[in-house]
């Protein structure tokens, strides 16, 4: 890995060679002892470019996190995880950079689940947006939406993929093709038309998945640890698990308390009420699969609801990771801010 030296004559064409020629989007700045002064970031450059603030010290960002020498790789993950960062600088007690560990090159445990992504909506809340692009391709720091998350589940160990598509499906073959590119293997269901988001589940082959299954919406972005939820859906015995997170809703107004005689007792101003929303994720076993009609327009909470009304069990797993639904101009716009590249 290129390090960039600070000194005097230490100009911001240089940053940006540098920072191209490693390829990941990270850069190290290190003074002529090796003592780790900050870093460069792809993300770093674009917002100076944005800020119009393009002198050298306005782009460094000098106070990095970083991890001591020594700390497991284990805890540089989890650290990593919780960060929603891909990369973490090491030093020595004397501040020297000793390496950058990047998340994708620390040993994970491989699962032989598959991930079913469901990539066929139309995204019309986004309006003009999706207009001419699939929503799961729109770019989110330079790349799309579905490709964060098949990177995702890929650092998770997750390598076998089925992407469900409808709307301007092609671009989304085109791009993917068989996955070879991220050294993982992709195959494809085309609907004829919308199934919504359990529906398509009817058209998987049953050779190419695995006895339990995890299904995410492809507009959702998120740090959650899969590896524990599909823990805790075999250690529930579970046939399906709805993954689930706190939400929570101002009310815009004042609330007003009585009795029942209609006497004021108080008022409470704009309140915030908790509820656990339905994240878009689950895990299904396959014997689930056969509730699925085919070819007929079938929603993943109508599943659940099947499920319960024939007694079969499932579950809820809490999480409280990052988490973000792109489904309107204003998520995405929050997302382009908060994901790294």
């Amino acid at each position: 890995m290129n390090y960039l030296i600070l000194n005097e004559n230490t100009t911001l064409d240089e940053a940006i060679r540098l920072l191209d020629n490693n390829g990941n989007g990270f850069l190290p700045v290190v003074d002529s002892n090796q003592v780790l002064k900050g870093i460069i970031t792809d993300g770093d450059l674009r917002r100076g470019i944005l800020n119009k603030t393009l002198d050298l010290q306005s782009i460094i960002n000098a106070k990095p996190i970083v991890e001591k020498q020594g700390t497991p790789h284990s805890a540089i993950r989890r650290k990593l995880k919780e960060l929603r960062k891909r990369h973490m600088p090491v030093v020595s007690e004397d501040g020297r950079l000793i390496e950058v560990v990047f998340i994708e090159n620390l040993s994970v445990e491989k699962h032989p689940h598959t991930v079913v992504i469901m990539s066929g909506g139309l995204g019309s809340r986004l309006g003009a947006l999706t207009s001419n692009t699939p929503k799961p391709m729109l770019p989110v720091m330079g790349k799309p939406i579905l490709e964060h998350i098949v990177e995702n589940f890929k650092l998770q160990g997750f390598t076998n993929f089925v992407l469900c598509l409808n709307h301007k499906a092609s671009v989304i073959q085109d791009y993917f093709k068989n996955g070879e590119q991220w050294g993982v293997s992709i195959s494809y269901t085309l609907e004829s038309k919308r199934l919504g988001t359990a529906g398509a589940l009817s058209l998987l082959n049953p050779q190419t998945i695995s006895a339990s299954m995890i299904v995410v919406n492809g507009d959702i972005l998120t740090n959650l640890d899969f590896s524990e939820a599909l823990s805790f859906h075999a250690n529930t015995n579970a046939e399906a698990t709805m993954c689930v997170r706190p939400q929570a809703f101002e009310v815009p107004y004042a609330c007003v308390e009585f009795d029942q005689e209609m006497v004021l007792t108080g008022l409470v101003e704009k309140p915030k009420i908790d509820h656990f929303v339905n994240a878009g994720i689950y895990i299904l076993n396959s014997s689930v699969i056969k509730l699925v009609p085919k070819d007929e327009f079938y929603d993943m909470p109508t599943l659940f609801q099947d499920l319960l009304r024939e007694r079969r069990r499932a579950v809820v797993y809490r999480f409280e990771d990052y988490w973000i639904d792109i489904g309107q101009p204003v998520d995405y716009a929050k997302a382009n801010r908060e994901i790294t590249p």
